[in-house]
């Protein structure tokens, strides 16, 4: 079988540069067109020196219609808004469209619009659009044109919280969120909040009370729960450059035990390439994740307060952006989903 052609738009990004490193490897995929707005015209490898010798081709503009030309499938790594802004029908019925953006995760137009603060310019694809992220979306994943490839936070917080919400354990309506991200995850635009002098031994609160991912991960977890829920949201920034960490607190709805609770988890991951719930006693660590596609998860029974913790942590660049985008690619074209992803998390 041929290669699976691929390109990727914003391949000067953290995110699609992150895409471009995992496809190199990747045994069933060329990878053809590197797009990149700001650095068009210079080889890849001067602006990521990690790519000399692998990746020496050079950059092409942000044409999406051009890179549909020439590949099977675009990888959007791009900002808010261009994924929109571009896409056409004549696009979609030439390549697979896999966006690393939030222009086509959100259903309703107004809630998009809202959080995001802009008009959102091709509605007409929302209904047709499938949320990447396989654990829960894989068989609608196979036949899609567009994949709307879920974030760092929500697919953090939605897998952590999915199976409790599911068995009924917890109270939707008092469930908590709090994380914790690596500067990474604010992307590779210079911003002085981003300094190292700035971030460098602090940590701090952002976005509390309106960050994006929020209305992202109540929807999911709504579809989860069989109800309409909302939930609070705190992310916090700190001094690392990798990884997501996010603990979930609610209220109880069952008298059960953290083994009970984990034996549920089991039984709804225990099978997932991607997915590692820990041992009992162990709870995730992001250095433990760092560089792969794994999310860790663990449970714990609060018997005082009578709450459920429940803990996750995943690579934000990895399973949180580029390596979820692979394996949404691999579902796509009938691969194993492990193909191109089984890198062991590296230490330290």
């Amino acid at each position: 079988m041929a290669k699976i052609k691929a390109a990727i738009i914003g391949v000067t990004g953290y995110a699609g540069a992150e895409v471009a490193r995992l496809l190199q490897t990747h045994p069933e995929t060329e990878l053809v067109w590197y797009g990149s707005r700001s650095f068009a015209g210079q080889r890849f490898s001067d602006i990521f020196g990690n790519f000399r010798s692998f990746a020496e081709e050079t950059l092409q503009g942000e044409a999406l219609e051009e890179a549909a030309e020439a590949a099977d499938v675009v990888f959007c790594a791009t900002p808010q808004g261009y994924c929109a802004s571009s896409l056409t029908e004549e696009i979609l019925k030439k390549t697979k469209i896999i966006d690393l953006s939030a222009d086509f995760r959100l259903k309703d137009v107004a809630v998009y619009e809202q959080w995001y603060g802009l008009t959102h310019a091709s509605p007409q694809f929302l209904e047709e659009a499938v949320y990447g992220l396989p654990e829960l979306h894989r068989e609608h994943i196979r036949g899609a044109r567009l994949i709307a490839n879920p974030g760092c936070y929500t697919t953090c917080a939605i897998l952590t919280c999915a199976p409790a919400l599911r068995e009924g354990l917890l109270d939707p309506d008092t469930l908590i969120v709090d994380a914790m991200s690596g500067v990474s995850g604010a992307g590779r635009g210079a911003k002085t909040a981003n300094l190292f002098s700035e971030v460098n031994e602090s940590a701090k609160p952002y976005g509390v009370t309106n960050h994006r991912h929020t209305p992202e991960i109540e929807a999911e977890l709504s579809l989860v729960a069989g109800k309409a829920l909302k939930l609070t949201f705190t992310p916090h920034l700190v001094p690392m450059n990798r990884g997501i960490l996010a603990t979930c607190y609610a209220t109880l709805t069952k008298n059960v035990t953290a083994r009970e609770v984990r034996e549920k988890y089991l039984a709804c991951y225990g099978a997932e390439p991607f997915v590692r719930v820990l041992p009992e006693g162990q709870f995730p660590e992001t250095r433990f994740v760092e560089h792969s596609n794994l999310l860790d998860i663990q449970v714990a029974v609060d018997e005082r307060t009578n709450r459920l913790i429940l803990t996750g942590a995943l690579d934000n660049l990895v399973k949180g952006a580029a390596g979820q985008a692979v394996q949404n690619m691999n579902l796509l074209f009938g691969l194993a989903e492990e193909t191109g992803l089984q890198s062991v998390p590296s230490v330290p």
